[in-house]
């Protein structure tokens, strides 16, 4: 009976790794878009309330509108990016645990034939 070999599973792991990744990248930049958010959101507000510029109800309800999406949008996706890595601190010591099973053999250093 041939004992199971993991290696196909780990590639696996590893595929699901990088898709996480991915995501967590994705995350990042939307970390980063809603905080611009929230700030511009922020000084536009602070822009009408003064009355710079001429703007005026409209532009502090866009400005408010704009600071809650920035709120929502960041709280969303750092809740992802948390749970994302997570996720993938339990695929690489998933790995670990594989790799640590396979039988590794050591090659021995011999000299190269030039062809």
């Amino acid at each position: 009976m041939t004992e199971h070999d993991p290696t196909d599973e780990i590639s696996q792991i590893e595929d699901r790794i990088e898709r996480l990744a991915e995501i967590a990248e994705r995350c990042r930049k939307y970390i980063l878009a809603s905080k611009i958010a929230i700030g511009g959101g922020g000084a536009l507000l602070l822009v009408a309330i003064l009355g710079l510029f001429g703007t005026g109800q409209t532009a502090a309800l866009g400005s408010i509108a704009l600071v809650l999406g920035g709120i929502v949008s960041l709280g969303s996706n750092v809740s992802t990016l948390r749970q994302t890595e997570s996720a993938i601190g339990d695929a690489e010591a998933l790995r670990s645990r594989l790799i640590g099973r396979i039988d590794l053999r050591v090659v021995a250093d011999a000299p190269m034939k030039l062809v």
